[in-house]
């Protein structure tokens, strides 16, 4: 009874929410940064892929000029997809996430991991209060019994589901025990209107040993969608994807590779992507994987692709904005 009837993907940097005149120094930052993944799948510091970085290029992707349209696409972009969000007339969304350390610990740290509980704490970071609530009250509606379907769904088909019922304040890290910075984008800068009850699925894109391949990512969501259409509920069912795309080196080649698969459906294409290259903020490209396969009977039309480069080694992130209808 239940039916996907749209998704939508957005990158969740801060970057988006930083003028252009501040980018530069966010380049500066990438300066203290020891693991950055170049093009090349080379983990290296700022230095080392400055040298491998074709300077003269890049020279002409961080004019004052290029970063200013830049960031206005990126506000266009968010402001497209939270209208577009709304005119799906959605009962619950489904959002695919990854947990940077901030409510998942090295403690416990699986691949992928639904919440169940009946509300979820909303971490601000300095971000207006939800529409509708007060800055004190920061609780956001959950839908508890898709959740639980997904899980015991998702074990009937043979995917080992960690779960989370309730957010512990004493453990969280940087967002103090509210749901990370993935999910708390899309209540905080696509979420203008009411907020829609949600279940935040978490896919551990950045930490291994246990990241999930590609190929895994995409049966993962053909599954989700499975489960959604065997939920014996009346309702219109939305998948998001949060994060990507490249970063925190710019790397046009591998989101073309990545946004080409997606597009065309072809679990071939998006089996091939470069693992080395799908580390750090890079591999949040799994998150939008997942959306693929849950939306596999929709078409993908993608808003815009706008590579933001911060400095004269290429470190930036490229941000997209897609939805699937």
């Amino acid at each position: 009874m239940a039916e996907i009837v749209f998704g939508l993907a957005s990158s969740h940097s801060p970057q988006l929410s930083t003028p252009a005149e501040g980018w530069p120094a966010r380049g500066e930052n990438d300066k203290r940064n020891r693991m950055l993944v170049g093009v090349d799948g080379i983990h290296s510091d700022y230095e080392d892929l400055l040298g491998r970085t074709d300077v003269n290029r890049i020279a002409k992707e961080i004019t004052p000029d290029k970063m200013e349209d830049r960031h206005q696409r990126n506000q266009k972009g968010i402001a497209k997809l939270s209208e577009a969000l709304y005119k799906a007339n959605l009962d619950v969304l489904v959002m695919f996430g990854d947990d940077q350390q901030e409510y998942l610990q090295d403690d416990n740290m699986p691949t992928f991991c639904v919440y169940w509980g009946d509300e979820v704490n909303v971490s601000g970071r300095g971000a207006p209060p939800l529409i509708g609530y007060s800055a004190e009250d920061q609780v956001a509606p959950t839908n508890a019994g898709l959740g639980r379907h997904l899980i015991e769904y998702l074990m009937e088909s043979e995917f080992d589901i960690g779960t989370s019922k309730y957010l512990n304040p004493a453990k969280g890290g940087q967002s103090q025990g509210g749901i990370g910075h993935a999910f708390g984008y899309v209540y905080h800068r696509l979420m203008t209107q009411d907020v829609i009850p949600t279940v935040p699925f978490m896919v551990n894109t950045y930490f291994p040993p246990n990241q999930p391949t590609p190929k895994r990512c995409y049966d993962l969501g053909r599954a989700v969608r499975n489960a959604i259409e065997a939920w014996p509920v009346k309702a219109r069912v939305g998948i998001l994807a949060s994060g990507g795309l490249s970063h925190f080196v710019v790397d046009e080649e591998l989101d073309q590779m990545a946004l080409e698969g997606m597009k065309e459906k072809s679990v071939a294409k998006l089996s091939m992507l470069p693992r080395e290259r799908l580390n750090a903020g890079s591999s949040e490209i799994r998150n939008w994987i997942s959306l693929a396969g849950a939306s596999e009977h929709l078409d993908m039309n993608l808003i815009d692709y706008v590579p933001c480069y911060r400095s004269p080694a290429g470190t930036g992130c490229a941000m997209g904005f897609a939805t699937w209808s």
